[in-house]
């Protein structure tokens, strides 16, 4: 802490004295207007309080009294920065305040500071005495408040049980009501089509899209190959080997396929949306955008979605084809099935309407994904701990979701075929 030196000072064998004698003419006929001034004539006026300096060996007393406003503070500095500029360098320094009458804030933050410094020169300071009023002074300039964190209240299993569940069906209103706003922003960019925000939409379907295709792959070749391998050794007992196919090749096209890349982008993306929203939304990033008369939902949220929905049938494609492919190279080495044989087996049981209700599947999953995700982000307050909690619901809820859909829709299909 530094003092402003905006009054012209000389030294003469009095000590510091204010050059001029306070006069309208020692300052160019303007009067004692200006903030600097107005130290020069403080530093002149006489001290209404006394700075007494006592104590032995390598104990320093300070004793203060009379009355302290912001009129003495300049002098009251100088008288500070004397004490830390003395060669004397005493152990420990008590600074009584027990004949101080009154004192206001700034003079007490010069001794706040002065005890401060002494602090860092590992020597002990201590202000005493003074009024209540006084100490309640000190305590506000000088206490240094730890912020602790309140004691989380124990609670039994069922009320965890009935929070959980209320907060659940809290979290379905939201995404609901986020989904209807969404709506009527994309009926908006339909009129507006300049108003979409179409670069984001490329760099999310290459992020999401073309970043994820290598554990995609991965993933679903060895869903197919264990499935394979597993319910190949039972076919296996029958002499039904070749239905192998049959199980591998409609498994992943109505079913796996697309769930589990589904559950992948949920863990890739959707985490990722809800992180990246989260954090935009706490650094005040998304009410900017407002400011500027950007909405969050079509400059942010539609371009996401919008995405995703469209990447999503091309990587269920990639990942039924993989899985496939996993099944053959199991029946092949395992059970003496040809891949010609495989996919002869594989053309007479498979119709188009296992791909196209596929494909329709990983469109809806992409798109609740989306929207959970980003539904999930924008609601995000707290900071950092905010962002994790949120991230964390948006990946839950998705995964939850999307056990319901594949179960809607895998017997809403079924009641078509049938």
């Amino acid at each position: 802490m530094t003092f402003p030196s905006v009054a012209k000072i000389e030294l003469n064998d009095g000590g510091l004295e204010p050059f001029g004698d306070g006069s309208p003419e020692s300052f160019g006929g303007r009067g004692p207007e200006s903030f600097g001034d107005r130290i020069a004539l403080s530093m002149r006026a006489p001290n209404r309080f006394r700075w007494l300096l006592g104590g032995d060996g390598d104990q320093l007393t300070i004793t203060l009294g009379g009355t302290f406003s912001i009129d003495e503070a300049a002098a009251l500095w100088r008288r500070v920065s004397e004490a830390l500029e003395s060669r004397r360098k005493p152990a420990s320094v008590r600074i009584d305040l027990s004949d101080v009458g009154s004192m206001d804030g700034a003079c007490m933050a010069l001794l706040v500071h002065l005890r401060t410094e002494y602090g860092k020169r590992r020597v002990q300071c201590e202000i005493c005495g003074g009024s209540p009023e006084l100490r309640g002074l000190l305590d506000l300039h000088g206490r240094r408040r730890l912020r602790l964190r309140s004691r989380r209240k124990a609670t039994d299993a069922v009320e965890q049980v009935g929070v959980a569940t209320i907060g659940v069906f809290s979290a379905v209103v939201h995404v609901l009501d986020f989904f209807g706003e969404l709506v009527l922003a994309a009926f908006t960019a339909l009129r507006v089509p300049r108003s979409l925000n179409l670069r984001d939409v490329g760099l999310t379907m290459e992020r999401a899209g073309a970043d994820a295709v290598p554990i995609v792959l991965l993933i679903n070749f060895l869903t197919g190959f264990v499935m394979a391998f597993q319910s190949g050794a039972q076919l296996e007992r029958f002499g039904a080997n070749i239905f192998v196919a049959d199980l591998v090749g409609l498994a992943m096209v109505r079913e796996l396929g697309p769930l589990m890349t589904a559950i992948i982008v949920c863990g890739r993306s959707g985490a990722a949306f809800a992180a990246e929203l989260g954090t935009m939304k706490v650094s005040e990033e998304v009410d900017a955008l407002r400011t500027l008369g950007i909405l969050p939902l079509r400059y942010l949220v539609l371009p996401r979605v919008l995405g995703l929905m469209l990447v999503a049938p091309a990587l269920t494609l990639l990942a039924d084809a993989i899985g496939i492919f996993g099944g053959v190279l199991v029946a092949a080495v395992s059970l003496d099935v040809t891949p010609a044989a495989f996919m002869t087996e594989l053309r007479q049981v498979m119709v188009p309407w296992d791909v196209i209700s596929g494909l329709i599947k990983s469109v809806v999953f992409s798109g609740t994904l989306g929207i959970i995700a980003c539904q999930r982000g924008l609601a995000t307050s707290g900071g950092a701990e905010g962002v994790g909690r949120q991230t964390t619901s948006a990946v839950v809820i998705s995964l939850f979701s999307l056990i319901l859909l594949d179960a809607f829709f895998t017997v809403f299909f079924g009641a078509l075929t049938s």
